[in-house]
C-alpha cells in the first residue's frame, strides 16, 4: 500500500468538554474508535514494515536488562518512512492532542512504535517527560494498539492525578524507577488506574508527567502499539539537566539550543486552530 492508498486520517474526532474535563482532572484518559479497524489494518502493515527496517532488535529478550525486555522499539519512522508519515502526523489525531489539552496548536515531538513480545516483562513505572527538554506541561502521549489488546498483554495503566506534581526528578525507566514510583504512588494515595481491554484503533491519552506502566505480557502474541508525542505550538527548550534530556535535544530538536523556540524540522507543527 502506498500513500496514495492508505486511508486519509484528517476526519474530524469530536472529544466532548466532559471528557477534556476528566482528562486534565486525572492526567490520561481512553477514548475509543479514534480509528477504525480498516484504517488500524491499512497503517499497521506500513508500521510494522518501518519498524524493522528502521528499529529491528537483534539482541534476545533474555539477554536485555528490564527496560530493554518491556519492549521492541522504533522511534520516529515519520521522518524515515513516508507511509508511517501519514498516521503520524495525521490531522486527526493531532487535534485531539490540541483538545486535550486546551491549546490552539500541538507539534510533533517524536513517535515510537512499541512492540511487547510474549514473555516481555514490565514497563516500569515512569514520567515520560523525564526525557524532553521542554518548558511547557502541555505534552502529551497517544498509545494506540494496532491490534486487540487484554490486560494479560500488557496494557497501559496509570496513577490518575500524578501529573499535578510535575518533575519528579532524574529518574530514567528502569528497575529504579519501578520500586521508587510504586512506593511514591502509595504513599501519596493515589489510584491506579489499571489497563483495559482495547480494540485496534482506541486509544490512550497521558500526560508527560503522568507516571504510566504495564505490566508483562503473559499471552502468547504480541502487543502491537503505536504512539506519538506532541507538545504545545510556542514551547521553548530548556537546559538539559540530565543525560536523557541532553540526548533527547540532539535527537529530536537537532540545532536548536536553551531558550529557543522548539520548532526544528523534526518538530513540525501539525494542527493549529
Amino acid at each position: 500500500m502506498t500513500v496514495a492508498t492508505l486511508p486519509d486520517l484528517t476526519a474530524d474526532y469530536a472529544v466532548p468538554v466532559e471528557r477534556v474535563t476528566e482528562f486534565q482532572r486525572k492526567g490520561h484518559i481512553l477514548l475509543r474508535g479514534v480509528a477504525s479497524s480498516e484504517e488500524v489494518a491499512a497503517y499497521r502493515s506500513v508500521i510494522l514494515a518501518a519498524r524493522e527496517r528502521f528499529g529491528a532488535e537483534r539482541t534476545p529478550l533474555e539477554n536485555r536488562d528490564t527496560y530493554g525486555k518491556a519492549f521492541l522499539k522504533g522511534m520516529n519512522l515519520w521522518s524515515k518512512d513516508e507511509d508511517a508519515r501519514q498516521f503520524v502526523l495525521a490531522g486527526r489525531f493531532a487535534k485531539i492532542a490540541a483538545d486535550l489539552l486546551g491549546v490552539d496548536g500541538v507539534r510533533i515531538y517524536h513517535d515510537q512504535a512499541l512492540l511487547k513480545e510474549p514473555g516481555g516483562g514490565i514497563t516500569p513505572w515512569h514520567q515520560d517527560q523525564h526525557y524532553w527538554p521542554l518548558d511547557t506541561a502541555n505534552t502529551i502521549t497517544m498509545w494506540m494498539p494496532l491490534v486487540n489488546v487484554t490486560p494479560e498483554m500488557g496494557a497501559m495503566r496509570f496513577a490518575s492525578g500524578s501529573h499535578l506534581d510535575g518533575y519528579l526528578g532524574d529518574i530514567p525507566i528502569g528497575d529504579y524507577s519501578e520500586r521508587n514510583f510504586e512506593e511514591y504512588i502509595q504513599s501519596r494515595g493515589y489510584k491506579i488506574a489499571p489497563g483495559v481491554a482495547m480494540q485496534a484503533g482506541d486509544a490512550t491519552f497521558h500526560y508527560g508527567w503522568t507516571l504510566h506502566g504495564a505490566p508483562a505480557n503473559d499471552t502468547l502474541r504480541t502487543r502491537e502499539v503505536m504512539t506519538v508525542i506532541w507538545y504545545a505550538d510556542g514551547a521553548r527548550v530548556t537546559q538539559p539537566d540530565n543525560f536523557n534530556r541532553k540526548r533527547d535535544l540532539e535527537r529530536w530538536m537537532p540545532g536548536l539550543k536553551p531558550g529557543d523556540l522548539a520548532a526544528s524540522e523534526l518538530n513540525p507543527l501539525v494542527f493549529h486552530r
